[in-house]
């Protein structure tokens, strides 16, 4: 059984950059595409951004391309979402989560197979 657990949130400053991490227990992770998904006070759940198993197809929200970068590390069972150009409206909890489907990941979030429990990240203007 995968399991997620996310690291990095904090406090910056619009216009920084945040690096968060997700470590993955269970070799199976390799085998599975990855997401981060955000979740804004008093907003629904929004996906992010997504990666195959492979690292061959990444798909971003509109809202962060040119700004985030996802990647992963599958030696080292690892996910990533580099953030920079940090704006306050980026402010969120942000979820790491798995699937064996990348299109689960990209748009059927509530069928999504693994969560982590989430870390805060705020912008401040």
């Amino acid at each position: 059984q995968v399991q997620l657990v996310e690291s990095g949130g904090g406090l910056v400053q619009a216009g920084g950059s945040l690096r968060l991490s997700c470590a993955a227990s269970g070799r199976s992770f390799t085998y599975y595409s990855m997401g981060w998904f955000r979740q804004a006070p008093g907003k629904e759940r929004e996906f992010v951004a997504a990666i195959t198993w492979r690292g061959d197809n990444i798909y971003y929200a509109d809202s962060v391309k040119g700004r985030f970068a996802i990647s992963r590390d599958n030696g080292k069972i690892m996910g990533y979402l580099q953030m920079n150009s940090l704006i306050p409206e980026d402010t969120a909890v942000y979820y790491c989560a798995a699937d064996p489907s990348i299109l689960t990941l990209q748009s059927f979030s509530a069928r999504i197979a693994v969560w982590g429990q989430g870390t805060q990240v705020t912008v401040s203007s």
